[in-house]
């Protein structure tokens, strides 16, 4: 896996965090559809002309569930009440990694915020059962995060 990008002054300025989630979601999802790692991907895109600027949020969402995502998905096999991994809409499953990735190792946002943004990112991109899937999935987790916070 290549190194981690460093913060660039030129970067981020002015995307929000949800905008940077979202970004976030769209590039594990094109990652998982090409078969490719999702830090190359972002790598390959960053300073890219051609393309929107990468906030320094989306690098640490990306960098953070490319490498925790063992530990996300077992997570997310352990609470996805029927579902497997396989079986997920790939969009839905990009976003239940970045809200377990945020509840869990982003110590500045809340649980409620992570689980809201997720559901808002699956309104915005999914089908229309899949906000109210990814709010069970990601409640259920919720309900556990502070003891999984202490032992991950």
């Amino acid at each position: 896996m290549p190194e981690k990008l460093p913060p660039h002054p030129d970067r981020g300025g002015s995307i929000s965090r949800r905008q940077a989630r979202r970004r976030a979601v769209e590039m594990l999802y094109e990652a998982a559809q090409r078969r490719a790692d999702a830090v190359t991907l972002l790598a390959d895109r960053v300073g890219a002309v051609e393309v929107d600027p990468v906030g320094d949020y989306t690098i640490t969402v990306v960098e953070g569930v490319t490498t925790r995502r063992e530990q996300i998905d077992e997570l997310l096999s352990e609470h996805s009440q029927g579902w497997t991994l396989d079986r997920m809409p790939p969009v839905d499953l990009a976003v239940l990694r970045v809200g377990v990735y945020e509840m869990l190792w982003s110590a500045d946002v809340p649980d409620a915020v992570a689980i809201d943004e997720a559901v808002g990112l699956a309104k915005e991109l999914s089908t229309d059962d899949s906000p109210r899937f990814v709010n069970g999935v990601l409640g259920r987790i919720g309900t556990i995060a502070d003891r999984l916070r202490a032992v991950l």
